[in-house]
């Protein structure tokens, strides 16, 4: 004779032995899962992040964001309904870059002394390339291609 015994057809209704959770557990994992759901997304960042220009996303190419004299050698101005930073590295060669922070998702506040800074957590950027030059930051803001004809500057 074997031991075996035929597969039950009906579902189980009762919690399998050793298996029954406890009103702690239960409240636990209710607690895990509501709690854990907002820190996942605070996490944010990823590949998506540095790679995706909001700006380019936001605004036609052709869009007129600015003329060459509203940009000082040297720094950059922020257009925030673009998402966008120009900057001036040196006379006559002008940058775009998304003007969100590649750390945490937060704007850009100011350009000066060679960086755009994010004053959330600390962040600066080269004017020149967009790279990290202080941190928590360790990924350049993407870059937003630019055109420049006359003294206008527009999205490419």
């Amino acid at each position: 004779m074997s031991d075996r015994t035929e597969p039950r057809t009906e579902p189980r209704t009762e919690p399998r032995p050793g298996l029954r959770p406890t009103r702690r557990t239960a409240l636990t994992g209710v607690a895990t899962i509501g709690l854990g759901v907002p820190l996942l997304a605070a996490c944010g960042g990823g590949d998506e992040a540095s790679t995706a220009s909001p700006a380019a996303e936001s605004s036609d190419p052709g869009t007129v964001v600015a003329t060459t004299a509203d940009i000082e050698v040297g720094g950059g101005s922020i257009f925030a309904d673009q998402e966008l930073v120009v900057t001036q590295p040196v006379a006559g060669e002008f940058k775009g870059f998304s003007s969100i922070c590649t750390h945490q998702g937060c704007p850009v506040q100011s350009v000066s002394d060679g960086t755009i800074n994010c004053t959330c957590h600390g962040s600066k950027f080269s004017v020149e390339d967009g790279s990290p030059k202080n941190g928590p930051a360790t990924e350049a803001l993407a870059e937003v291609p630019l055109t420049v004809t006359g003294d206008q500057i527009t999205l490419a």
